[in-house]
């Protein structure tokens, strides 16, 4: 039995899928069930708050290996009530879903990498075997946190920076390997895609796709704080990602193999993501 938390999200929803289509033995804990009723009837879904460590009981036992994942300031605390749920129901193996850049520097002083921080060390003393796994920025995120499509293009303070955009379905498939097969416990993997693009070249590959033109305009890191504040973005997450926009105009990111090494294939290029996702980008 595997347990998902954070099931119904961008990667986790992509793993649960990828789970069944393996045949494995799924189980998801979720706060609203009825965010999961488009799983049907291929999972076990139990109701389950990870910032109520009394509701978690039931939804670990029989469980064999746990994926977690959360966010926000309270990260550390509620992945720290899964991992001890887990471990007291006896769960033989955890696996966390983290950030690239922990342990580097690349992004010291960000309020969200010492959040993964601190949820990484719990963990890794919690004495139950462990493997981390620390994807790039996602491909997704144009859509769902930049709003190409409501802005016709990409307005962002990153300059010529380039950046490891990794297909959420890659971080799943690597997950599914890590959950389904021996020789992982213990270890730490960066995921990125295959190669590094400037923001404006990720416009121009979905004006590629979609046939319409598209722009990329560096912004003044103020304003961009300023638009995300008056959007009600928490000050933390607001300074988290622009210190990631910082390193990414710095250029210090980097791409890893990792992906390639796992699944005895590439990464999917930020352009295949793009074909992939063309009606939604339309």
């Amino acid at each position: 039995m595997i347990l998902i938390t954070g099931a119904t999200g961008t990667v986790g929803s992509e793993l649960v899928k990828q789970l069944v289509e393996a045949r494995q033995k799924v189980r998801v804990l979720v706060r609203n069930p009825a965010k999961a009723l488009k799983f049907g009837n291929a999972v076990e879904v139990v109701k389950g708050d990870l910032s109520k460590p009394e509701t978690l009981g039931a939804a670990f036992v029989g469980v064999d290996k746990a994926f977690v994942l959360s966010a926000g300031p309270d990260l550390a605390t509620l992945e720290g009530n899964a991992y001890d749920a887990a471990k007291r129901a006896g769960a033989k193996h955890i696996v966390k879903l983290s950030a690239f850049g922990i342990e580097t520097g690349i992004m010291d002083g960000a309020p969200g990498m010492e959040w993964h921080g601190e949820s990484e060390k719990r963990l890794r003393a919690l004495g139950t075997a462990w493997t981390i796994l620390r994807p790039g920025p996602f491909a997704s995120n144009v859509i769902n946190f930049w709003g190409i499509r409501q802005r016709g293009g990409l307005f962002l303070p990153t300059g010529n920076g380039k950046d490891p955009h990794i297909d959420p379905r890659d971080i799943a498939a690597v997950a599914v390997k890590v959950l389904t097969t021996p020789g992982h416990e213990g270890k730490i993997y960066e995921l990125t895609g295959p190669e590094l693009l400037s923001y404006a070249e990720v416009v121009q590959k979905i004006a590629d796709v979609i046939g319409k033109p598209l722009k990329f305009v560096d912004v003044p890191e103020a304003a961009w704080r300023q638009e995300m504040q008056s959007a009600g973005f928490p000050p933390p997450m607001v300074d988290t990602i622009l210190v990631y926009f910082a390193s990414v105009k710095a250029g210090r990111w980097y791409v890893t193999s990792t992906v390639a090494e796992l699944l005895g294939r590439p990464a999917r290029t930020f352009e295949q993501w793009a074909k992939d996702h063309a009606a939604v980008l339309k």
